[in-house]
């Protein structure tokens, strides 16, 4: 058994694929055998994460997710805990395994109650796993799922909380909100994306002794997000080495915009930074960051550098988009370049037909954004947010960041990555015209849009990760990388 943490890439797994793996090791494996370990790992975490709690509540469902809430039973009364059960299944309707499991649960002497009474130091949510499907929980269920958010115990779920979809990461009205969640066999998408990340709470893992070619054999519907390699920088290095960025943007009332671009991809290494104001009556330098080239864009050449486009743009980045679709050079669209396009289809064709070229392109939207490309709403696009990211990057031949909590990074050809950091301090302006910069400046190092992109969203969120406590998180000192209170 495993904490999940930020920093290893791992599979994920969706429902179909969960079942496949599970089916395939019943059929090599003793009867009820995967069922009884995964009680014991429910009852192991359990004393792990509550070691003190003496009355558990074990809240179990109809199907196999309940047989291992009744397993956990067993072990937890056998050392010594009170366990209070309830099920709402039946030994008549139950699935086989469970009824091994319910009858082993009669041998222990373990009652089931037919409610739960008195108050609990851990309420254990056993109903449905990888049966939520998005249906909502219904007269008693949902009446347990109340108790147990009102409890104000630690919550411990098995596989999935209850009315957490696990892959999508949608959660139904009432649902469960775990402290921690023990996901068995694989780890699913929807525990890291959308309502998963709020939903799950700690996220732990234990494969059931399966071997690691049984849990390789299928290909993951995702990967989670590895923590870049730091390199060193040569001594022998100049500027020239990490390439140049060039941040248009800035349309009149939103210059602050393109100079947190061009902010936060000076401080992620690149080169030089040169910044293109379609404001051009605003600044001629930045005093704060005298570093950043301000530049009529006109006399920008993009042929030779990396460009992020559209941060603060409005409508007046439509006059730039032609000729910057049109170069060799990487490019980042972000914010109104991509609202812009969303209006365009001569604009759509250009971005597509960058892939036939070997352009690099990495289109960084949020929800609405998103919508806005696909034509869809942004409810639609929450609702599954890993095959929007696919279907952009597919449709406009790219790399895409999905951006939210558990932000997708889509391209073609490549299993999607769900990033595991990052949270709600990152919500506010400006944060996401900073983590365009970032992407940029990895680029302009000769990383590809998908590694670029991978590797800036992960860093985006680890800054927030280890901010500092009492401080706020502004776009201004997130550009820094660091935290810099002497800088205001």
């Amino acid at each position: 058994m495993n904490k999940v943490t930020p920093g290893t890439r791992r599979p994920l797994h969706g429902v179909d694929q969960t079942r496949r793996i599970e089916q395939t090791a019943t059929q090599v494996l003793p009867a009820h055998t995967l069922m009884q370990r995964a009680g014991l790992a429910v009852a192991r975490l359990a004393l792990a994460i509550a070691p003190h709690a003496q009355r558990i509540w074990i809240a179990c469902g109809p199907g196999n997710n309940g047989g291992d809430g009744l397993e956990a039973a067993i072990h937890l009364q056998r050392w010594g805990k009170t366990v209070v059960v309830t099920w709402l299944g039946a030994a008549e309707s139950a699935p086989a395994d469970t009824v091994a499991a319910s009858l082993r649960l009669q041998q222990a002497e373990v009652v089931i109650e037919a409610a739960p009474n008195g108050d609990f130091d851990l309420c254990i949510d056993a109903l449905l796993g990888i049966g939520s499907q998005l249906r909502e929980p219904q007269g008693l269920m949902a009446d347990w799922i109340r108790q147990i958010n009102a409890s104000g115990a630690p919550v411990l779920s098995v596989d999935l909380p209850t009315g957490l979809h696990a892959d999508t990461g949608q959660t139904t009205a009432v649902h469960v909100d775990a402290s921690h969640t023990l996901s068995l066999l694989t780890l699913k998408p929807g525990l890291f994306t959308a309502q998963g990340r709020d939903a799950a709470g700690t996220v732990w893992l234990d494969t059931l002794g399966l071997a690691p070619d049984a849990l390789t054999a299928l290909a993951p519907t995702a990967y989670l997000n590895a923590q870049p390699i730091n390199l060193i920088r040569p001594h022998a290095s100049h500027k020239g080495s990490y390439g140049d960025v060039a941040v248009i943007g800035g349309a009149p009332g939103m210059t602050g915009a393109a100079l947190l671009a061009g902010t936060a991809a000076l401080h992620a290494g690149a080169g030089r930074v040169l910044v293109g104001l379609l404001d051009d009556h605003t600044l001629t330098v930045d005093v704060r960051h005298p570093e950043l080239m301000l530049r009529p864009i006109q006399t920008l050449n993009f042929s030779a550098m990396t460009v992020v486009c559209g941060c603060g743009g409005g409508q007046p980045v439509a006059a730039v988009l032609s000729e910057v679709l049109s170069s060799p050079a990487p490019v980042v669209l972000d914010a109104d370049a991509l609202n812009v396009i969303a209006t365009d289809n001569a604009l759509q064709a250009a971005v597509r037909a960058r892939s036939t070229r070997k352009a690099v392109t990495v289109l960084t939207p949020h929800a609405l954004e998103a919508a806005r490309l696909l034509g869809q709403t942004a409810l639609a696009v929450q609702s599954d947010r890993l095959t929007a990211a696919q279907t952009l990057a597919q449709r406009f031949a790219c790399t895409v960041v999905l951006k939210g909590s558990g932000s997708i990074i889509a391209s073609p050809d490549q299993i999607p990555v769900i990033n595991p950091t990052g949270n709600g301090r990152l919500a506010s302006a400006g944060t996401g015209d900073v983590l365009a910069g970032m992407v940029g400046a990895q680029l302009a190092a000769g990383k590809t849009g998908f590694d670029a992109a991978c590797q800036a969203v992960y860093q985006h969120g680890a800054l927030a990760d280890t901010w500092p406590p009492g401080i706020p998180l502004t776009a201004q000192l997130l550009a820094l990388g660091r935290c810099d209170t002497t800088y205001h």
